[in-house]
């Protein structure tokens, strides 16, 4: 009984060994397709277009606060009510004093004319009400996404298979116009429809979300659509590569 646990133990100790240590160690895997060529030139087009966030975080209370609109939240700001300095005396006016040296009194407030207030706007009959822009809404995600596979004469099953999505997912998306899927789904239907870069930033805009400058996910999408490569799993490598969230 003992002899057949050693063997076991060095069996299953032999077979964990045999791994890559890739995965032992949590290692990156070897690129397969795409080459170093490849990355070098998505690494300077990020460079190229990558654009400063205008957000950051601070340090101390992890608060995320726009430096232009707003100085960084920081606990050390705060100081007591009692080490508050008070607010100094307006200078005396020498022109409020008459020529006996009295100060002159301040003039009181006039009460007889009441302010006037702003008319609150009146909305004439031409302007649309909410009731009517609510009622010409735009074409939505799932009804273009429909269209699109009609257009490129794919079959629903053909579509969400290459775009890696589970058919009961699909399902929710067509049965359901008003669905709002997440941004890497909308970007993997756009990869396997083969959109240009315009009819994908459509086709996200109709979900809820725009490639940003500001992005590596949205910069290493654009690079591959714009090189006309809609091949999934060499995104998927190169946004493996740069640390991002796979489609």
């Amino acid at each position: 009984m003992v002899a057949s646990k050693a063997t076991f133990t060095n069996c299953f100790f032999n077979a964990i060994m045999s791994v890559k240590g890739d995965i032992m160690f949590f290692r990156k895997p070897k690129r397969k397709n795409l080459s170093s060529e490849y990355i070098t030139e998505l690494k300077n087009f990020i460079d190229a277009n990558l654009e400063a966030s205008d957000y950051s975080v601070d340090e101390e209370t992890g608060v995320l606060y726009s430096e232009e609109a707003f100085p960084a939240p920081s606990c050390n700001r705060i100081e007591k009510i009692s080490n508050v300095p008070t607010a100094a005396a307006p200078p005396e006016n020498s022109a409020q004093k008459n020529f006996t040296g009295a100060k002159a009194t301040a003039p009181r407030r006039d009460y007889s004319a009441p302010a006037q207030t702003a008319a609150a706007p009146k909305f004439t009959k031409a302007e649309k009400s909410l009731e009517d822009m609510l009622g010409t809404l735009d074409e939505s995600f799932s009804e273009m996404l429909l269209r699109k596979i009609d257009e490129k004469n794919m079959t629903d099953a053909g579509c969400y298979k290459k775009a890696g999505i589970d058919r009961k997912l699909f399902s929710k998306i067509r049965s359901n116009p008003q669905y709002k899927p997440s941004k890497p789904t909308a970007v993997a239907f756009a990869v396997a429809l083969e959109l240009s870069l315009d009819e994908t930033k459509e086709l996200l805009m109709k979900a809820g979300y725009a490639l940003s400058h500001s992005s590596k996910f949205d910069i290493i999408i654009e690079f591959f659509i714009l090189k006309q490569n809609y091949n999934r799993f060499e995104i998927n490598e190169a946004l493996y590569e740069f640390d991002q969230v796979l489609i």
